[in-house]
């Protein structure tokens, strides 16, 4: 099997945790070259990795067939349709772009064949949420009528990462995770309602949203905070079923930044059960045990499409839907109105 060569283009957070160290553990694939302006921070971790200065350098290298583009938000278009011009297949970070028609033009140009374009929208494969679409197609809740998901913080503090001022704020950082999930769920909605203010003293861009996405018959409540004390709400999803409650945040990227590696036997293993209390006798509950997270399936995944063998594991359509939701949340935060989509 000849190894899919790997280039990435950037090595903060992103880089660090959620793709330099999957790479190494996919079966078939090798990590040929990062661009970085700290080589001596590539090189603590991977020391026989070439580091080059620029995303020009990068395609200039011989053996590269993926680009990941993990850079800062504003820069994925550019990154990515640099790297689809150049032959190379692209993996990009999310959100895919900072706009909707920076995310067309990516996926107008990944429509040449040969080339993949995917997006990295790795908390599908998170533990809780693969346990609720477990039970949703067990038929525990029955119909879902309310679905709230939450991504709350802790952190009152203000940085001064490019991520903390990124226009948008949370809602460009945390929401394409969640908007993602609920797509997943129940397609598209009807229209987006966002809510979306500054909380913290000083902080330079908005750190809490609310988004309601209405769909007949139900309501998806988008919720996230960088300051909230009691933060372990995860998911609450009530249906004609039952209800089914979820705290605790799915611990893959904790436990690889304290040093675990994928294929650890701990790796994705969530120890705090859902409650689910059934509609059948709602005084009664019990514990619903976890599937195990596994971000290592979207790399196997993606590793399959790449050679022909399988589907993209995030088609763009998808990512251009939810890129749609995003943009339609920040029109209506604006104008302060339902926006339909």
């Amino acid at each position: 099997m000849t190894p899919i060569g790997v280039g990435l283009v950037g090595y903060g957070l992103s880089g660090r945790v959620f793709h330099a160290p999957f790479v190494q553990a996919t079966q078939g694939m090798t990590m040929r070259a990062i661009v970085s302006s700290r080589p001596e921070n590539v090189h603590e971790r991977l020391k026989d990795v070439a580091v080059v200065p620029s995303v020009e350098a990068l395609l200039d290298q011989q053996g590269i067939d993926l680009v990941i583009v993990a850079s800062p938000d504003h820069l994925h278009a550019d990154h990515a349709i640099a790297a689809l011009e150049a032959g190379k297949h692209v993996l990009v970070e999310k959100p895919a772009a900072t706009t909707l028609s920076d995310a067309q033009r990516m996926a107008d140009m990944a429509e040449t064949p040969g080339r993949m374009l995917t997006v990295f929208q790795n908390r599908r494969w998170d533990a809780d949420f693969l346990t609720l679409q477990r039970i949703i197609k067990e038929g525990l809740l029955g119909e879902i009528v309310h679905f709230e998901s939450h991504f709350d913080r802790w952190k009152p503090d203000v940085g001064a990462r490019w991520k903390d001022a990124r226009e948008g704020g949370s809602w460009l950082d945390l929401g394409p995770h969640l908007v993602d999930q609920a797509l997943c769920l129940f397609g598209l909605p009807e229209a987006v309602t966002l809510d979306l203010t500054t909380v913290r003293a000083g902080s330079p861009a908005p750190d809490w949203f609310h988004a309601i996405l209405r769909y007949p018959g139900r309501r998806v409540v988008l919720q996230s905070s960088k300051l909230c004390a009691d933060y372990d709400l995860r998911f609450a999803v009530h249906g004609t079923g039952g209800s089914w409650i979820k705290h605790g945040m799915d611990l893959q990227e904790p436990q690889i930044v304290a040093g675990a590696q994928p294929g650890d036997a701990q790796l994705g293993v969530d120890p705090i059960p859902g409650i689910y209390r059934p509609a059948a006798d709602i005084h009664s509950h019990g514990k619903v045990p976890n599937e195990r997270g596994d971000y290592v399936l979207f790399w196997n995944a993606l590793a399959s499409a790449i050679r022909g063998e399988g589907p993209n594991p995030v088609p763009m359509r998808e990512a251009l839907d939810v890129m749609r939701v995003l943009d339609a949340g920040l029109q209506s935060a604006r104008e302060g109105r339902t926006v339909a989509l």
